[in-house]
């Protein structure tokens, strides 16, 4: 299916490439783009849009802002964040608001149109750079109150128990262990968890868990 994107990125050369980069997706029929959070707030009012690539660093209402209000007024809305820093608050911040997906933008451009592609079919995605700022806040996350995850991935108990242990950094050989099972039916587990979560690998997996609060 054909997907409409808006590009919102305050640099012209930076928009431009991500607009060329795009243009040659199958799965994109319409590309929007604007330079401001406010613009792209404008621009959602009167456009359908499937997808947003949010910069952070914007004039102004930062991404962060921008993604939380976009989520709020249209949670079917998609959105991947595109910045150049890796700071820990600013990753935190942006999974609180609801971002689908967390790029580094020194990420390859024919990678970033997969992420994308991905996101829209349903996937989260966050660059591996960040891992350890996510593990690193898996007990701040867990500590909160905990609403009801809006969605059933229909995990059993046992991947429910793995997945929470995956989120605390449990490698598979560290989760047989503690589970006293074998590596193989760990391994069985969490690539069923994998496939439920409709995530790639297992830090995929962790930030989704945190951020729609599974475990």
């Amino acid at each position: 299916m054909e997907s409409s994107i808006l590009i919102v990125e305050d640099h012209e050369l930076t928009r431009f490439g991500l607009k060329t980069a795009f243009e040659t997706c199958e799965y994109v029929k319409n590309i929007l783009e604007v330079e401001s959070a406010e613009s792209a707030l404008e621009c959602l009012e009167n456009n359908t849009v499937d997808l947003v690539i949010m910069d952070l660093g914007l004039p102004g209402m930062n991404g962060i802002e921008a993604t939380k209000i976009i989520k709020e007024n249209n949670s079917e809305i998609k959105v991947v964040i595109l910045t150049s820093h890796n700071d820990v608050q600013e990753v935190l911040n942006s999974l609180k608001a609801g971002a689908n997906a967390y790029c580094s933008k020194e990420i390859n451009p024919k990678r970033l149109t997969e992420v994308v592609q991905s996101v829209l079919d349903g996937a989260s995605w966050f660059d591996p750079s960040i891992a350890h700022i996510v593990l690193e806040a898996a007990s701040k996350f867990q500590q909160e109150d905990k609403p009801k995850p809006e969605k059933d991935y229909g995990l059993t108990s046992r991947e429910a128990q793995i997945l929470k242990l995956i989120t605390e950094g449990y490698s598979n050989n560290e989760i047989a262990n503690q589970l006293f099972v074998s590596i193989n039916t760990t391994k069985a587990h969490v690539a069923s968890i994998l496939q439920k979560l409709e995530v790639d690998d297992r830090l995929q997996a962790a930030l989704k868990a945190l951020k729609e609060r599974l475990v």
